[in-house]
């Protein structure tokens, strides 16, 4: 394993066990302490795989004050490895603090690639990916969520959110209220399980599959809404889109979207406000 003294960012499987990397295995048995989100929810993961390395919480309600005790660890030269109770540690998370005070105190932090809910179930959903926005959880109460909901209801990026069994209806109900009836959404339900489930279709189709199956509204939910599209841009072929690329990598992208826009007999405003939602 990396040799030196660290705080090490280790993700685990967010539900097939066979997703952990060989070297997270490696670093959680070397280093000489591990900072679980919830030791007990942990002990069951690493006792499947054999690793006994130390372990001490650290959750959102001793994060600011354990920090600290953490970095004195690293300063006796003891390395630490951080894992939540599933997944890439600080993606909705605890690890912030920690992360930020280990910097501060001057010592490494080292990542280590691997499960990440919201990646896995993007990189399945079938939409846009080359732009997205990760907005975590949303508030619990309607007014909140709504307020946040119209927020984001013009962003062209495609929305990510987790989301939880008892709140699944009423956050599809808001983005039906705030996004509109027709807003494409996919609910990825159980990603990597034995029940793995994506439901595709309007938010109005959507809400109305959950709210038929109870099965739907149970286990762990990534939700993602597409971004923000005008009829002008809905309009646009994809053949120019790829044109208006190819274009802007040699040219300003007004005088690309001009081009474009007289070779396919589209308006050319409406290419270059496609070209800047999409970030050429």
């Amino acid at each position: 394993m990396d040799p030196k003294v660290a705080l090490f960012i280790v993700p685990t499987p967010i539900g097939n066990l066979g997703d952990i990397s060989a070297r997270a295995i490696e670093v959680l048995n070397q280093v000489s302490l591990i900072a679980c989100e919830d030791t007990r929810h942990s002990g069951k993961l690493l006792s499947h795989f054999g690793i006994e390395t130390r372990k001490v919480a650290l959750h959102d309600h001793n994060e600011r004050d354990k920090a600290q005790w953490f970095v004195e660890k690293l300063a006796a030269g003891e390395s630490i490895a951080l894992i939540s109770d599933a997944g890439t540690p600080l993606i909705s998370d605890p690890g912030y603090h920690l992360v930020s005070q280990v910097r501060e105190a001057g010592f490494d932090v080292v990542p280590l690639p691997g499960p990440c809910a919201a990646i896995t179930a993007l990189s399945a959903s079938g939409l846009p990916s080359d732009r997205f926005s990760f907005e975590g959880f949303l508030p619990a109460k309607e007014k909140g969520r709504l307020d946040k909901l119209n927020e984001l209801k013009e962003d062209p990026r495609t929305l990510i959110f987790y989301e939880s069994p008892h709140r699944i209806l009423h956050s599809l109900q808001s983005m039906v209220k705030a996004f509109g009836p027709e807003r494409q959404l996919v609910l990825a339900r159980e990603v990597s399980k034995t029940f793995e489930t994506f439901l595709t279709g309007s938010a109005e189709q959507v809400l109305a599959q959950v709210e038929a199956d109870a099965n739907q509204q149970r286990g762990e939910m990534v939700l993602m809404v597409h971004g923000y599209r005008t009829e002008e841009t809905d309009a646009i072929p994809s053949e120019a889109i790829d044109t208006l690329k190819l274009l802007v990598t040699e040219l300003p992208l007004k005088k690309a979207a001009a081009i474009a826009a007289q070779l396919h007999g589209l308006k050319k405003n409406a290419l270059y406000k496609h070209g800047l939602e999409i970030g050429l």
